[in-house]
C-alpha cells in the first residue's frame, strides 16, 4: 500500500506539471546519444504506424515538425536488457489492440483463464529460447512476473508519464503506471507500479497483483563509464477453487446458474502466491575509446563490464483444511507449503569493438543458488532433503557484426563447475534482400536441469514430496528457425526442435481415482526417455483496401513423440477485420472491428493449484470452438481509448468453452480502458 500511495502521488504531481497532452515545444535536446539496437531490418506494414500518418492527422507519433534542436516522439528512447533501443510509440494500431491485456504482450499462443491475473494455458510452444539457469517453477503463476530481462530502461529529453487503465471482470481495476525522467543530461530514472484486483465471476477466484519497479541509468560526460540498475518488488496472489465441482451446472446452461457465482466449486479455502524481490546492477568502462574524428560513430573500443543481480523468491500454497482433491491424511493441517529460492549472479566481461571486426566479447560468471524448505522429511521409504544449494561457474562469449546487408549474432556459454547447467549456444543471421524483404536463420542448442520444483518439493500433502536431483538428467534442446519478412508477402516463421529428457508433470491416478475427483492428488514430475520432435510454422499477413483491413495470423504445429507428453493444438488462427478512419475533423482517429480466434481440439493441459503448474492429461479433448471479440478503439492526441466486447458469441453458443479441464473460459463481458502518455 505504501508503494501504491507513493506512486500515485508522483504521477499526480507529474500530471499537474504537464501543461498539455502533447510533445513539448521545440527546445534544445537534453538526451544522451545511444548506440543502435538490433531492431528488425524489415517491419511489416501495420495500419498507420508511428511516423507514417497522413499529413495533418494526429495518428502519427510526432506532433511537431522535426527541426534542428527539436523534440519528437522518437527522442523518447526505451532500452532493453540486451541494450536494444526503440522509441516510444503513441500510435493506435491493430498490434496495440493485441497487446492491450494483462501481460501487455500478444497472447496469440495463449489461452487465458476466466479471471484476469489467472494462469494462461499454452496453445503454442517454442524451444528456441531457454533460460540458462533453472527457475523456481510454478510456471503457471509467472506470465505477469517481471524477470530481469523484462525490465526496460529509459532515455528521455523531458519527463514522460504513461498510464494504462483497464476494467477487470468484477469489482476491480487494472493500473500500469510509469514515470520516467532525466535528472541531468546523463542520468535517467523511472518509477513504475503495476497492480490490479479482480473478484471474478465465479466464487473464490479473486486475483490481485502489486509490482513495483525503479530503474536508473547513467553515463559520464566523456561516455567512457556507464551504469544502470533496477529494484523490483513483486507480489502476485490469487484464490484457488480447483474448478467446477459439477460440470453439468455449467454445460446444461440452466437459468439458475447463469449467475456464475451460484456454481459449486471443488473447494473455497485455498490460495497461492508468488513473492519476489530483486536488485540488479550493470556497469561498463571503456579502457580504450579510439575515434578517428568527432563524427566517428563506430570507434575502436575495449570495454570491461560487470553484471550483478540478487533475487529472493517465495512460492506459497495455503489451504485452511484438507481436501481429497490433493490427497487424504496430510502430514499437517492447515496446509502451509512454502518453497524459497535465493540466487546471486555475478558476471565479468571484456569486449572488443571495431568497425571491421564487429563486437567480440568473453565473460566468466558465478551463480550461487539456495532453494530450500523449512525441514527435512523422513519417511519409512526415504529421506527428502530440505534444500538444493551450490554454485555454478561458467565461461562464455558473444559476437555481433553487420557486413553490408548481412547481420550476424552469436552467444555461447559453457559450465565448467556445477550440476545444474551444461551449455547454451545461440546463433542468428539476418540478410536484407532489399528494402522490402529480409530472411533470417537462427540456431539454439542448450543443456540444463529442469526447474527446481521438478528436482525437489515438499508439501504437507503426502503425495507432493519428492527429490529427483540425482535421478533426473539434463534437458537437451536443439532448435533451428527460419523466417521470411516481407512488406508485400507478410511474415513467415518456421521452427523445428528436438528435445531429449523432456520434463513434465502428469497424474498417475487410476480411472477409479479420476472418477472420484482425485486426479490432481497424484500429479508428479516425469522425464520422457524418447526424443520429442516439434514443428511450428506461423504466418502473418495484413490485407488492406482503402480504410478497411484484414489482419491474419495462422499457426500450424506437429509433434512426433513415443508417448503423448507434449499436447498442443494442430492449428490456431486469428483473423481481425477492422475499419480505420479520422473523425471529427481529424481530432480523433478510430479503429473498430471484429476478431475471430479458433484452435483445433486437443488434450488440453490440466491445472494443479498446489504446484502452480499445468500437467499432462490424455482423457479429455477440449477446444474446437471460436472466440469472437468486437472492439472500438480511438486515439485523441496521445491517449488511446479501448472498448471491447469479449467472447461475444458466448451469448448464443453452447457453454462448452474451457481454458483447462474443469476451468471454463470467461463469458461475454464488456471492458473499457485507456493508455495515456503525457509530457512536460
Amino acid at each position: 500500500m505504501r508503494f501504491i500511495l507513493l506512486t500515485l502521488l508522483l504521477f499526480f504531481v507529474q500530471a499537474a506539471i504537464a501543461q498539455k497532452d502533447s510533445v513539448p515545444p521545440t527546445k534544445k535536446m537534453d538526451s544522451l546519444s545511444l548506440g543502435k539496437g538490433k531492431n528488425e531490418l524489415i517491419k511489416s506494414k501495420d495500419s498507420r504506424q508511428d511516423g507514417g500518418a497522413k499529413k495533418g492527422s494526429r495518428q502519427g507519433g510526432s506532433l511537431e515538425p522535426k527541426n534542428k534542436d527539436s523534440i519528437s516522439i522518437r527522442d523518447y528512447k526505451i532500452i532493453s536488457y540486451q541494450r536494444d533501443t526503440t522509441h516510444l510509440d503513441t500510435a493506435l494500431t491493430i498490434k496495440k489492440e493485441y497487446k492491450y491485456n494483462y501481460i501487455r504482450e500478444d497472447d496469440f499462443e495463449l489461452m487465458p483463464f476466466a479471471n484476469m491475473g489467472q494462469p494462461y494455458n499454452e496453445l503454442g510452444k517454442s524451444f528456441s529460447s531457454t533460460p540458462y539457469y533453472p527457475r523456481i517453477g510454478a510456471t503457471a503463476k509467472h506470465p505477469g512476473y517481471f524477470e530481469k530481462e523484462d525490465i526496460k530502461y529509459y532515455n528521455v529529453p523531458t519527463p514522460m508519464t504513461e498510464l494504462m487503465f483497464k476494467t477487470t471482470m468484477e469489482q476491480g481495476q487494472y493500473l500500469d503506471a510509469l514515470l520516467t525522467f532525466n535528472m541531468s543530461k546523463r542520468f535517467n530514472a523511472s518509477i513504475a507500479y503495476n497492480g490490479f484486483r479482480s473478484l471474478g465471476k465465479y466464487r473464490y477466484e479473486e486475483a490481485q497483483d502489486g509490482k513495483f519497479r525503479v530503474t536508473f541509468n547513467y553515463i559520464t560526460q566523456n561516455g567512457r563509464y556507464g551504469l544502470r540498475g533496477h529494484i523490483a518488488a513483486q507480489e502476485m496472489e490469487s484464490d484457488e477453487s480447483g474448478g467446477l465441482l459439477d460440470k453439468n451446472q455449467f454445460e446444461d446452461d440452466l437459468p439458475d446458474f447463469q449467475d456464475r457465482a451460484k456454481i459449486d466449486l471443488l473447494y473455497t479455502n485455498a490460495n497461492n502466491r508468488i513473492l519476489g524481490k530483486r536488485y540488479f546492477l550493470d556497469q561498463q568502462f571503456k579502457l580504450v575509446n579510439h575515434k578517428k574524428d568527432s563524427l566517428d560513430k563506430e570507434p575502436t573500443t575495449l570495454t570491461i563490464g560487470h553484471e550483478f543481480s540478487y533475487e529472493s523468491k517465495i512460492y506459497d500454497f495455503e489451504q485452511t483444511s484438507q481436501n481429497d482433491a490433493f490427497g487424504q491424511d496430510p502430514f499437517l493441517a492447515p496446509i502451509e507449503d512454502r518453497a524459497r529460492l535465493k540466487t546471486m549472479f555475478n558476471k565479468g566481461s571484456l569486449e572488443f569493438s571495431n568497425r571491421t571486426i564487429g563486437r567480440l566479447s568473453g565473460n566468466i560468471s558465478l551463480y550461487n543458488y539456495n532453494y530450500f524448505f523449512n525441514s527435512l522429511l523422513v519417511t519409512d521409504d526415504e529421506t527428502i532433503q530440505n534444500k538444493l544449494k551450490g554454485e555454478e561457474i561458467s565461461v562464455g562469449g558473444a559476437y555481433a557484426n553487420t557486413i553490408g546487408p548481412l547481420h550476424l549474432e552469436g552467444n555461447i556459454n559453457y559450465t565448467i563447475s556445477g550440476e545444474l547447467t551444461g551449455n547454451n549456444f545461440d546463433a542468428m543471421a539476418i540478410y536484407r534482400l532489399n528494402d522490402n524483404n529480409a530472411v533470417t536463420a537462427a540456431l539454439h542448442v542448450s543443456s540444463r536441469m529442469p526447474d527446481y520444483n521438478y528436482l525437489l518439493y515438499q508439501s504437507d500433502y503426502r503425495n507432493f514430496n519428492w527429490q529427483n536431483d540425482d535421478a533426473f538428467e539434463k534437458v537437451q534442446t536443439q532448435s533451428i528457425k527460419f523466417g521470411f519478412d516481407s512488406k508485400n508477402f507478410g511474415q513467415l516463421q518456421a521452427e523445428y526442435s528436438a528435445v531429449d529428457n523432456y520434463s513434465y508433470f502428469a497424474s498417475t491416478a487410476t480411472e477409479e481415482e479420476i472418477g472420484l475427483g482425485q486426479e490432481t492428488a497424484f500429479v508428479r514430475p516425469f522425464q520422457e526417455s524418447g526424443t520429442i520432435n516439434h514443428l511450428k510454422v506461423k504466418y502473418r499477413k495484413e490485407f488492406k483496401y482503402r480504410k478497411w483491413a484484414l489482419m491474419n495470423t495462422i499457426m500450424y504445429q506437429d509433434v512426433t513423440q513415443d508417448n503423448q507428453v507434449l499436447n498442443l493444438p494442430e492449428a490456431v488462427t486469428r483473423n481481425t477485420l477492422y475499419f480505420s478512419s479520422d473523425v471529427f475533423k481529424k481530432a480523433m482517429f478510430i479503429q473498430t472491428g471484429v476478431t475471430f480466434k479458433y484452435f483445433t481440439s486437443y488434450n488440453m493441459n490440466a491445472y494443479n493449484p498446489l504446484l502452480g503448474e499445468f500437467y499432462i492429461q490424455n482423457n479429455e479433448e477440449l477446444g474446437g470452438y471460436p472466440l469472437l471479440d468486437f472492439f472500438i478503439n480511438a486515439k485523441v492526441r496521445q491517449t488511446r481509448i479501448y472498448l471491447k466486447a469479449e467472447h461475444l458469441n458466448s451469448i448464443f453458443s453452447e457453454p462448452n468453452y474451457y481454458s483447462a479441464p474443469n476451468y471454463p473460459y470467461r463469458d461475454f463481458v464488456i471492458r473499457f480502458g485507456l493508455v495515456w502518455n503525457f509530457f512536460s
